[in-house]
């Protein structure tokens, strides 16, 4: 079955770190009313470094009995923040071949996103459009889905 990824960024010191919630096509739907439903009137996204411990603690429990998978990819920055970047970018895209995936959603850089293009036009080769694999950058509350990946990352990071 096809999968639908997506992604966004965090950066600590040297380490560059993808995160990519991976998701069934039959949990889309449900995960968008989920995340929706867990915003505060007139709150446009969940961005999760700025809601208080609380509402982190809300926000976790409910996320916890989901299926929602998130796959991290780390890179070092001493080259360089894009070069580290494109590097996960290119995993990422290998690893979504291999699952067979029909979306990968990005949290948009606006001027940087076309450096992602390129590594992922580059790491589908010459057989991209037999791929299936539609692949677009949107504003983070554009998808309430792209609000997994920037949790999941926050986590880590306060775990580490």
């Amino acid at each position: 079955m096809s999968v639908h990824a997506f992604v966004d960024e965090s950066r600590r010191n040297n380490t560059y770190l993808l995160a990519a919630a991976v998701v069934l096509p039959r949990e889309l739907t449900k995960l968008r009313k989920l995340l929706r439903g867990l915003r505060m009137p007139n709150q446009r996204e969940l961005h999760f470094k700025k809601e208080t411990p609380a509402r982190r603690k809300q926000i976790l429990s409910a996320l916890a009995r989901t299926s929602v998978q998130v796959d991290l990819y780390l890179a070092c920055c001493r080259r360089g923040e894009e070069r580290a970047r494109q590097s996960c970018v290119a995993h990422l895209t290998g690893d979504l071949l291999d699952a067979g995936a029909a979306r990968l959603v990005l949290d948009s850089r606006e001027a940087r996103d076309e450096h992602d293009l390129l590594t992922i036009r580059t790491s589908l080769g010459k057989y991209a459009r037999g791929t299936g694999l539609v692949y677009e950058h949107l504003p983070s509350e554009s998808d309430p889905l792209l609000w997994l990946p920037d949790i999941a990352a926050w986590v880590l990071r306060r775990r580490r």
